[in-house]
């Protein structure tokens, strides 16, 4: 699929855990509109590695339907434990296996970012 001179060329998909409760992934959405809105064009799902839908090959596969040559992956991980270190890049290298086409780039995870750390402790100090 080609896209026309206007359709974006680059993606964006958050990534979480995932949780029963429904209401777990409100903050997650409203991120995912804030991406929109600050960069209207540009298709921004959610995805998560268990107990809620979409998971990232799905997610995934439904980015690389829009013919898009780029998709970048933020984790919406605070820490970088296992599933970070671990579950994470063998889910990338399969996208990158079954999507040769488009090139994945996996971001750093959210928690290793100074700027929302900063943040927090802003928050943490009410200022």
């Amino acid at each position: 699929m080609t896209l026309p001179a206007s359709s974006p060329t680059r993606g964006v998909i958050l990534f979480a855990h995932g949780s029963r409760d429904p209401l777990w992934r409100l903050p997650m959405d409203a991120v995912a509109r804030r991406v929109a809105e600050a960069e209207p064009g540009t298709p921004v799902r959610c995805a998560f590695l268990e107990l809620t839908a979409p998971d990232l090959p799905s997610a995934g596969a439904e980015m690389v339907a829009l013919g898009l040559e780029e998709i970048r992956v933020l984790p919406m991980f605070l820490g970088v434990g296992r599933h970070a270190r671990e579950d994470l890049p063998l889910l990338m290298d399969a996208l990158r296996q079954t999507h040769p086409q488009v090139r994945w780039v996996l971001q750093p995870t959210v928690g290793e970012d100074p700027r929302l750390l900063d943040l927090l402790a802003d928050l943490a100090m009410a200022r």
